[in-house]
């Protein structure tokens, strides 16, 4: 008897990117806005997050539109971060428009429109409408079908209560379609919008709880609804300027904001949807909520981009702008002048600073902790110690990159738990500014293009250029 072969089987587990700022939730600070030594995957800085705090709060009583603020301080002492946990902190409803400041120049725009399209992303309209739903809990379900295929369309009948009444409804073939797809059986809870014939199932009645054995965990159960079957709903969809002036955009449509190939939109089209959500506001049917917009690397903005902001934070409907750089006193883009942070000063006039410090060892060790665990690597006391001695000579970014590089390292010697040696293993393998600077010094003159002369590459030039 011939051999009958197995196919191969294996498990399919989803790939989960773990990103730089994966691990923070949230500010981390408590009701009366003082902030916790390490919170919601945020450690130090606690002025800074204070800070932060403050403006989340005024965006959320939508006290500051139109304001600007800027984070200022030395690389990896977290920027991003702190602009991350503002997103969390604002929840889903607060539009977050966030950009480098390099990705103005690589858009196939003009940088005006595409800093234009940016305040519109983070500009919220709350749209309000009132439907007529049926809402009900399923009594039954009859389809007839016809006896000879063809010979005639599907009927059927929908029997639906409240706790109060029950109705019997006619089906139309449509409606016993949308049915079948949504697998509507008796027991459910669901509701019918009136205008679109739109089912939503919004649950199984509790008093149905125990006709089956086995349900799945995904399973929600909800009481079966009081009142009339008939109701009126107040229907709210929240969505940004962009997204309306992309849809209304004839050249483009809808379709644009999956590929992403807006264009430039021209000003006539913003000014009607202006003037028509202006109409809405004062029809109580919609209103505006402001956002954050961020722009990380605010230096590599030019001084076109920088006149261009201070005249769009006047205008009526402007979000909040937080900015961010690592510069001190440096060049303008597009100028010969000298400023501080390379922006202009009649534009740092309208920003309020908030400035981030150094870490501490405490802070590196806490952070290096919560990445750990982020990235699922379990590691011995020494190995943190060493890791955090590292961070503090070297700088926190290449200590939180070892911790991956060293997993693999434990892993390759069959070890369960990162240690020492395994440190010292990618210490040596991938080098830092500092060495890697040090390393070009001593052998510059062997490197393309060399402009230190061999007799002073001794070393002392490495330290000076890097600290």
């Amino acid at each position: 008897m011939a051999e009958i072969k197995l196919s191969e089987m294996r498990d399919l587990t989803r790939i989960e990117r773990i990103g730089a700022h994966s691990h923070i939730r949230g500010l981390g600070l408590d009701s009366a806005l003082e902030p916790r030594y390490s919170s919601e995957g945020i450690v130090g800085q606690t002025s800074a997050r204070k800070a932060a705090g403050v403006i989340v709060k005024m965006v959320q009583e939508g006290k500051i539109a139109g304001r600007a603020v800027l984070l200022a301080g030395q690389p990896g002492t977290g920027k991003t971060a702190i602009a991350m946990g503002m997103a969390k902190s604002l929840g889903q409803e607060t539009p977050f428009a966030m950009l480098a400041g390099s990705e103005l120049f690589s858009l196939e725009m003009s940088k005006t429109e595409a800093l234009m399209q940016a305040f519109r992303k983070a500009i919220g309209v709350r749209i309000k409408e009132e439907t007529e739903v049926i809402e009900g809990e399923v009594v039954e379900v009859q389809i007839d079908r016809p006896a000879v295929a063809g010979a005639a369309s599907k009927t059927g009948k929908l029997t639906l209560k409240t706790t109060e009444m029950e109705t019997v409804y006619d089906l139309g073939v449509k409606m016993i379609e949308a049915l079948g797809k949504e697998k509507v059986q008796s027991g459910d809870v669901i509701a019918i919008d009136k205008a679109s014939g739109k089912i939503t199932k919004l649950g199984r009645s509790f008093s149905r709880s125990r006709d089956y054995d086995a349900m799945g965990p995904q399973t929600k159960f909800v009481q079966c609804p009081d009142g009339e079957l008939q109701k009126r709903k107040e229907v709210v969809h929240c969505v940004t300027l962009h997204e309306i002036d992309v849809i209304n955009s004839r050249t483009q449509g809808f379709l644009a904001l999956f590929t992403g190939d807006t264009g430039e939109i021209r000003a006539e089209v913003r000014e009607q949807i202006d003037t028509k959500v202006a109409e809405w506001r004062e029809e109580g049917k919609a209103e505006i909520v402001p956002g954050v917009l961020f722009i990380d690397e605010v230096h590599m903005l030019d001084i076109e981009c920088f006149s261009f902001l201070n005249r769009a934070l006047e205008n009526d409907m402007a979000p909040i702008v937080v900015v961010a750089t690592n510069r001190g006193i440096t060049t303008i883009r597009g100028t010969n002048y000298r400023s501080p942070h390379g922006i202009p000063i009649d534009f740092l006039d309208r920003l309020l600073i908030i400035s981030t410090q150094p870490y501490t060892a405490e802070d590196i060790r806490k952070i290096l902790d919560i990445r750990c665990q982020e990235e699922d690597v379990e590691m011995s006391e020494d190995a943190k110690v060493l890791l955090t001695k590292i961070g503090e000579n070297t700088s926190l970014r290449y200590a939180i990159n070892l911790i991956t590089a060293s997993a693999l390292a434990c892993q390759k010697r069959k070890g369960k738990l990162v240690e020492i040696e395994d440190i010292s293993r990618v210490y040596e393998l991938f080098f830092d500014v500092k060495r890697s600077t040090q390393y070009l010094m001593e052998y510059q003159s062997q490197y393309m293009f060399s402009e230190v002369p061999a007799a002073e590459g001794d070393g002392s030039e490495a330290n000076a250029m890097v600290s």
